[in-house]
């Protein structure tokens, strides 16, 4: 079941699409908007849920009280943290905050994930205690492969019990993705290998990210993106593939053919105009390069959302 709320946030609003699976998992996206910089408390009304978090846009500064925790940061983070309450202090940085969250109730999330990696059986032997606890204190980048994940719940078109396994088969692979990634950026961390080591320098990563989603129709070069961030291109380039796990150009390759994706299946746009909108050569260029990125042409992708809707 899906649905769409509002609710104040602070002195502004949050609307939220939130979908709630039969099997303990509840999928929740949230957009806040405020005028100003502010603190705004928030206590869930969810019992004894495990919370797989990503904050995809927006900065902010948030405690939780059951961690005995603050966090400080960037848009593209995510991490998996559990509490049988759960109150926050959120102290937004930018004026616009988006979250994406994967929640399962303890005992679907222990019936999936008990078998997991050593990090996550130890992270399952706390939640079964009881004891609130977050996977790593080294939060993991939010890469291509979890960006398009996102988007691919976000733009579902299914229904009744194909939506229901679609949307537990995505969560589950969140959920393994997430991990994954987090065991990586604690591994950079404790072995002193991160090349990026300044805030500062992830948060133009993190920028150069933003600059290339707003122009995916007219594809900067490296010296643009270099110059927008203020860094230099070497650093650039090693830094994004470091934190996104791809290069800056296959991202922006990724990204142009998942706008592409979501605009056949969304609008009535035909593959052609698509092509042109984006600056391929030719409708073929396009049509190849599609077919490699997702098994089939733009064409039978539309006919088959036509046949099952």
């Amino acid at each position: 079941m899906k649905q769409t709320i509002t609710r104040p946030f602070g002195n502004g609003q949050s609307e939220s699409t939130i979908w709630q699976h039969p099997d303990g998992l509840l999928i929740g996206y949230g957009l806040s908007r405020t005028d100003r910089h502010e603190s705004v408390s928030a206590r869930s009304s969810m019992q004894d849920w495990v919370q797989l978090h990503f904050g995809t846009r927006g900065d902010y500064r948030f405690t939780h009280k059951q961690l005995g925790k603050t966090y400080d940061l960037i848009g593209g983070h995510h991490n998996l943290m559990y509490s049988p309450e759960f109150e926050l202090e959120v102290y937004n940085k930018t004026l616009e905050i988006e979250t994406f969250g994967v929640n399962f109730t303890k005992e679907a999330f222990l019936r999936y994930a008990q078998h997991g990696t050593d990090a996550l059986k130890i992270f399952c032997e706390k939640v079964a205690a009881g004891q609130s606890v977050i996977l790593t204190e080294h939060w993991g980048a939010i890469d291509t492969p979890i960006q398009q994940t996102l988007q691919e719940i976000l733009h579902e078109g299914f229904t009744g019990q194909i939506e229901e396994h679609f949307l537990l088969s995505k969560a589950l692979d969140l959920l393994v993705m997430s991990v994954e990634a987090c065991a990586q950026a604690e591994y950079r961390a404790t072995q002193d290998e991160a090349f990026l080591r300044s805030k500062t320098d992830k948060e133009k990563i993190i920028a150069a990210r933003d600059f290339i989603n707003q122009r995916l129709h007219e594809p900067p070069n490296l010296s643009e993106v270099s110059k927008q961030v203020g860094l230099n291109e070497y650093k650039l380039k090693r830094g994004f593939k470091e934190t996104f796990g791809n290069t800056l150009f296959g991202y922006l390759t990724q990204q142009r053919l998942q706008w592409a994706y979501h605009q056949i299946i969304d609008s009535q746009y035909f593959a052609a105009d698509i092509a042109e909108r984006l600056g391929y050569a030719t409708p073929q260029h396009f049509n190849n390069a599609f077919k490699k990125k997702f098994g089939l042409t733009p064409m039978n992708l539309k006919k088959s959302r036509k046949r099952n809707p």
